[in-house]
């Protein structure tokens, strides 16, 4: 699904960006432009992100 009309941006867009690090808004809106004309979808990008951190695996934490 299209989370930034703006730019295009959809939500499998963003996970990839989690995936390969990205770990909070600002990371994203730098990788991909989201959030950074109209401000709309700020908050279902966050919400996004906030899902795909807790399934992607943190092996900073278990060392």
């Amino acid at each position: 699904m299209y989370v930034c009309l703006c730019h295009a941006i959809t939500d499998t867009q963003i996970k990839q960006a989690v995936s390969q690090g990205d770990t909070s808004l600002k990371d994203v809106k730098k990788r991909l432009g989201v959030g950074d004309q109209c401000g709309k979808c700020t908050k279902m990008a966050a919400l996004i992100i906030e899902q795909q951190l807790e399934l992607e695996p943190n092996y900073y934490e278990v060392a």
